[in-house]
């Protein structure tokens, strides 16, 4: 097989993961789960406690993502520890399937956090796979790629998941309702954890593990006592990196905004009264609107550059946290849906490759680490201000409003990154470790 071949179906593979793990998001995170949580399992309250389990399971992550970025980074093992991370949110998303009983909320919530930090693990590594796979002028269209088929399949099994709970209860007429329709969704659940496992074999299969590099002084060394001192370094080092570092400030704080939307939608939109028909809808709508626009996002960033197309996808998203206030109608939901999907993709699709372009690959799953932490950190700060404005003032209007200025200050503080002098110090770095490991 000549090497052409071999590298796109090596970027092929490693798209393909996103079409596994976005079942996970859009399902569990998103759609159903927030739902049936709401709906069947904590009725009182269910706003505030879903915010804050969000928060927790996504801050876990976030801790042990540097952590974990240096020992996959020193050991050459990201494709192992991405195995056991998936594994990790397979299983805890499969035994979602048992909780049936309004008085097991606190083993949903269990769950769901232990298949948060798996689905988060398994990125940090998946992430750090990217530049490796794809060649730097091509890093933004196969990110922007991963994300697009991320959408679409994430998109088709929601639209399977939708089918299933609106015509499946006819089909277990004994069970009478809320029953029929709790297995129903209970029975989506367990469906991401099959969808998950099966289309993450290819990248197991095809995409190559990247060679290890190390210091001189760290051959031989015991792996945990590197792994911490490379992390402290790395936390040290990615300082000297001034537009990453920077960068990542940046990300950590709209992010924040981003993600609160895409894990609190649904139980929002619950919070309002809105059917179920509705909140389900509009999330399979939003999956198959966004997948054009994420690709639209990668072929903008080329002509505009990756700042300033992050930057109107922020403009878009601070209007819609604006119009979200007054939203009162069941359509208003469809339109917000709509005006997500249109920045969703592209901006989380730049950021990760912007972050790549910036960072040294001979430190790809460390710095990615750090990444993962701005990344995670959107669904812990995010949802637990939004879980505390809505209990302090007893209204989750005033919750999302309050991420409008999350998206101003990353407008702002973008154009403190140096996109050309970043790239260049990165360049710097991985020839200092090519001569160093030659």
């Amino acid at each position: 097989m000549d090497n052409e071949r071999l590298h796109k179906l090596q970027i092929r593979a490693w798209t393909m993961y996103d079409w596994a793990n976005s079942a996970f998001a859009t399902s569990v995170m998103g759609a159903i789960l927030p739902n049936y949580f709401g709906a069947y399992i904590a009725t009182e309250g269910s706003l505030t406690l879903w915010g804050y389990t969000v928060a927790i399971g996504s801050l876990i992550a976030a801790l042990l993502s540097p952590v974990l970025g240096a020992i996959a980074d020193f050991r050459g093992s990201k494709k192992k520890f991405l195995a056991f991370f998936a594994g990790l949110g397979i299983v805890s998303t499969a035994l979602l399937f048992f909780i049936d009983k309004p008085e097991e909320w606190l083993l949903c919530c269990i769950l769901y956090i232990l298949g948060t930090i798996g689905f988060a693990g398994s990125l940090v590594f998946y992430d750090s796979l990217l530049p490796h796979v794809a060649r730097e002028d091509e890093i933004d269209q196969v990110s922007s790629r991963g994300y697009a088929l991320g959408y679409i399949g994430g998109g088709l099994l929601l639209l399977v998941n939708v089918v299933m709970i609106f015509f499946g209860p006819r089909l277990t007429p004994n069970l009478g309702e809320p029953n029929a329709t709790m297995l129903w969704m209970r029975l989506s659940l367990a469906s991401v954890a099959l969808w998950w496992a099966i289309f993450s074999i290819p990248l197991f299969r095809r995409v190559q593990e990247p060679a290890r590099m190390a210091e001189a002084s760290e051959v031989g060394a015991n792996v945990w006592k590197v792994s911490f001192a490379r992390f402290i370094k790395a936390f040290k080092d990615i300082r000297k990196f001034k537009d990453l570092f920077w960068f990542l400030l940046t990300f950590l704080v709209y992010a924040n905004g981003i993600g609160t939307i895409i894990t609190m939608a649904a139980a929002f939109a619950t919070d309002l009264g809105f059917s179920t028909i509705t909140i389900l809808g509009t999330f399979l709508m939003v999956q198959f609107v966004a997948a054009p626009f994420a690709i639209l996002f990668g072929k903008l960033a080329k002509k505009l550059g990756n700042k300033k197309a992050i930057t109107i996808s922020l403009l878009i998203y601070a209007v819609i946290a604006v119009i979200g206030y007054f939203m009162s109608k069941e359509w208003h939901f469809y339109v917000l849906g709509f005006g997500v999907a249109m920045v969703q993709g592209g901006s989380q699709a730049l950021s990760r490759s912007l972050v790549g372009k910036l960072m040294p690959k001979s430190k790809s799953a460390e710095f990615y680490g750090f990444f993962s932490v701005s990344e995670k950190f959107n669904t812990v700060v995010g949802p637990a201000i939004m879980a505390f404005v809505t209990q302090l003032t007893g209204n989750p209007r005033w919750g999302i409003v309050s991420l409008v200025i999350f998206f101003i200050a990353g407008i702002l503080m973008l154009r403190g990154v140096n996109v050309e002098r970043g790239v260049a110090r990165a360049e710097e770095e991985d020839a200092r470790m090519i001569a160093l490991n030659s």
